[in-house]
């Protein structure tokens, strides 16, 4: 019979419930699951002359010398061998909403077992978990938890998938790979929320382990992405194209913010590359932003805002436009393309009515592309 968590999961209570798993039952301390163990050894990286050493994650390709990190602050160079930092080493661990992640083709109404390092590979000014995403393994000591520990957890909580989230999965890539696996083995699916800056051989490596994948698509402008990211547009696309011909389910998120990126012109060339390269049943979701990190300065997006963003990707020819940080909107709900009918209503982050069927709709029987289970 299933477990599943009452309480709130906190990253303590998620360490007891994994713990307990391995240790001796009903014994569950925080440091019971938790020795110490080294710095696992990186993915992806060639070793060069001089013990320096380039990292082949990310589209940046840090070429770091010995004793120094590379620019997500969580990968060192310790005589000439590259290092994860964070390997095991979650700092936040929730039970949420699949519809949180936002992912409202997967699962809806389920839960994913959700959890974070510290460290990114860009430095979003408007990043809302910045207080994880730039922070260093230094400032923090969290408890070991062991991949198998994680999907043990997970089963436990009784979530359908476990989510790497919050902050950006690529530079705990390591850790993603060995908690998908360890998930797979026990019926539980993977999904990673990131801002798609992977290089090829790497997402290439992960994809058959993972049930679906979000990016955080910035906007359509180079200039954006340097300005107000330190990324870069190109390697994005070139990832969204990747998703496209994996077969792995994927969705699309872009924070609206005004005057940067609220552009309706360039909103439109962003749908219109979206259904060209990528297909009309990618959901695209354009989400309301709020004041934080290093954009305080700037104001909410007006509601208009969002839901004229929507309209011109529907314009365009997108099938699956939805509104985000906007509880009640329409723009919440998954209709059918053909008939209109409303075949998953929602508010906020809970769905509040299903009419689907075997992943078609309840009205006229079409098609809705998804992971449904």
């Amino acid at each position: 019979m299933k477990t599943r968590l009452t309480q709130p999961l906190t990253r303590r209570r998620f360490l007891c419930v994994a713990g307990a798993t391995a240790t001796v039952a009903g014994v569950c301390p925080v440091r019971a699951a938790s020795p110490v163990v080294p710095p696992r050894e990186a993915l992806f990286y060639e070793k060069l002359e001089e013990h320096k050493v380039k990292c082949h994650l990310c589209p940046r390709e840090c070429v770091t010398d010995p004793g120094k990190r590379g620019h997500c602050g969580v990968r060192e160079n310790r005589d000439g061998t590259y290092y994860s930092l964070v390997y095991g080493r979650p700092v936040s661990v929730h039970n949420d909403p699949i519809e949180k992640k936002p992912l409202f083709h997967v699962y809806p109404g389920s839960k994913a077992f959700s959890l974070a390092t510290v460290g990114c590979n860009i430095d979003c000014k408007f990043c809302q978990n910045h207080e994880i995403s730039q922070a260093s393994p230094d400032d923090v000591n969290p408890p070991y938890a062991a991949p198998e520990l994680v999907a043990n957890a997970a089963v436990q909580a009784g979530s359908k998938v476990v989510a790497y989230t919050y902050s950006e999965p690529t530079v705990f890539y390591e850790y993603v790979h060995d908690c998908a696996a360890a998930a797979k083995e026990r019926g539980i699916g993977s999904v990673v929320i990131s801002n798609g800056f992977i290089q090829e051989a790497p997402l290439k490596k992960l994809l058959p382990l993972l049930t679906a994948y979000k990016v955080d698509f910035k906007a359509f402008s180079q200039n954006f992405y340097a300005k107000q990211c330190e990324g870069r547009l190109k390697p994005v696309q070139e990832t969204l194209k990747r998703l496209a011909g994996s077969g792995v389910w994927f969705e699309i998120v872009v924070l609206i913010i005004p005057t940067l990126n609220d552009d309706l012109d360039e909103i439109k060339r962003m749908a219109a590359w979206i259904v060209k390269e990528l297909g009309p049943n990618v959901p695209v979701h354009f989400t309301r932003f709020h004041p934080a990190y290093k954009l305080r300065n700037l104001p909410r997006t007006p509601v208009q805002t969002v839901v004229a963003a929507r309209k011109t990707a529907q314009t365009e020819g997108c099938r699956f436009v939805y509104t985000g940080n906007m509880p009640g909107g329409e723009g919440e709900n998954t209709c059918c393309p053909k008939c209109g009918h409303v075949v998953l209503k929602r508010y906020g982050h809970f769905v509040l009515s299903k009419e689907l069927k075997e992943g078609k709709c309840a009205k006229c029987g079409e098609a809705i592309p998804g992971v449904w289970g």
